[in-house]
């Protein structure tokens, strides 16, 4: 039997990896951009990787501005989300050569929000294949990169773009 080692993912088991208050108020405060996978800032809202990603450059984009309500967005936030999320598709599709992608917001814990107070958009990069039964027979997901690597790649893809 293989054994497939992901001991980071026991901080996102056990709850340990929660900080106190909103993550996407806190960490755009904290100026340390790498170690909280902040990978762009826009005017109202920046894009970070997903700390506990669904597959590799999975990145949330959100508002500077905390708000769980979508309809509470201004006009500008709105405009800016989608060109932060704009700048990371191209970045992605340039660095890291994705099939599609799957493009959302999960808003209210019904919906599949892990954070429900600060709405943020998801943006998952796909491949063909990328599909196993993994995680419908042995409850896995295998991320094939370290998270620092895909970090890279799409900062490389957005300082490329200028």
């Amino acid at each position: 039997m293989e054994k497939i080692w992901a001991p980071w993912r026991m901080r996102y088991i056990d709850g340990s990896h929660k900080d106190e208050g909103c993550i996407f108020c806190n960490k755009p405060k904290e100026n340390n951009d790498r170690e909280n996978l902040i990978v762009y800032r826009g005017r109202f809202s920046f894009a970070m990787l997903n700390l506990f990603p669904y597959t590799n450059g999975h990145t949330m984009v959100a508002p500077y501005r905390h708000t769980a309500i979508f309809e509470e967005l201004t006009r500008d936030e709105v405009i800016d989300i989608h060109i932060v999320t704009s700048i990371i598709i191209k970045a992605i599709k340039m660095t890291m050569n994705p099939d599609g992608f799957n493009l959302g917001y999960n808003l209210g814990r019904t919906a599949g929000a892990g954070i429900v107070d600060h709405l943020h958009f998801h943006i998952v990069p796909r491949w063909n294949g990328d599909t196993n039964f993994m995680p419908v027979i042995g409850e896995v997901k295998v991320i094939s990169e370290h998270i620092e690597q895909t970090y890279d790649k799409i900062l490389k893809g957005i300082e490329v773009m200028g």
